[in-house]
């Protein structure tokens, strides 16, 4: 079997932090949970989905873990999606941490970091979508997760290739040893596993990424290796 071609990448450390619980989060599970299709999340699009109170403490103990940090252990330059659940959560993490005596800066916002976009099926549960969109249910479950596109949104292929695009320019434009913090989505980390597996690397499948979870890979002035994924040691009992 060939070996995929190793994505290069100059960073020396990249971390990813997917935000705490978002009230989305536990509506989707209710409705896993009951099968209800009428069980709804109330908020008007992905974008403006809080957090919940679990994802605010959830959000409070990775702030405790960024404080804790020392020396080259620290992240230099941090980015963040720019919808709500993930300011709230850099927003969180940051206060905590300064009052731990870190000094965690501002983080940019990049629209490529945002949530996989579902198009028509924005914010819908699965039995909602197989109660009101049952054609395109049965598709996703023909076409597989990963090359889904739903009408008007993005399959996670596409994610991957504005995550790539992300990660480029990151790479030429950070300082040199940088160390980056992400704060993102389940999606962007997935993505992320993917483009620094390199060119020809399998797709990930679907592991588990918990709210609030770091991922981390580690850099060698050229190419990045996978440290931690879905590391969740740093909530202790949340």
């Amino acid at each position: 079997m060939t070996q995929p071609l190793g994505y290069r990448c100059a960073l020396r450390r990249l971390t990813v932090v997917r935000h705490g619980q978002s009230t989305a989060n536990v509506v989707f599970a209710a409705a896993a949970e009951t099968g209800d299709p009428a069980v709804a999340v109330p908020e008007p699009c992905d974008a403006v989905v809080p957090l919940s109170p679990d994802g605010v403490e959830q959000a409070r103990a990775a702030g405790r873990w960024l404080g804790e940090l020392a020396g080259d252990d620290r992240p230099t330059v941090v980015a963040c999606s720019p919808y709500l659940r993930a300011l709230q959560t850099w927003g969180t993490m940051a206060d905590v941490a300064r009052h731990l005596g870190a000094s965690p800066g501002d983080a940019l916002v990049d629209e490529r970091l945002r949530d996989r976009e579902m198009g028509v099926l924005e914010l819908l549960t699965p039995s909602a979508v197989r109660d009101r969109a049952p054609d395109e249910a049965a598709r996703r479950e023909r076409v597989g997760d990963w090359h889904y596109r739903p009408p008007g949104g993005e399959s996670m292929a596409d994610v991957v290739v504005r995550v790539r695009d992300f990660v480029g320019e990151l790479s030429a434009a950070a300082p040199e040893g940088a160390h980056v913090l992400l704060v993102s989505h389940d999606a962007v980390v997935l993505a992320m596993r993917q483009v620094l597996s390199g060119i020809g690397a399998p797709p990930p499948g679907a592991p588990l990424i918990p709210n609030a979870s770091v991922s981390r890979w580690d850099g060698d002035g050229s190419r990045m290796r996978l440290a931690e994924f879905g590391g969740v040691t740093h909530l202790g009992g949340q």
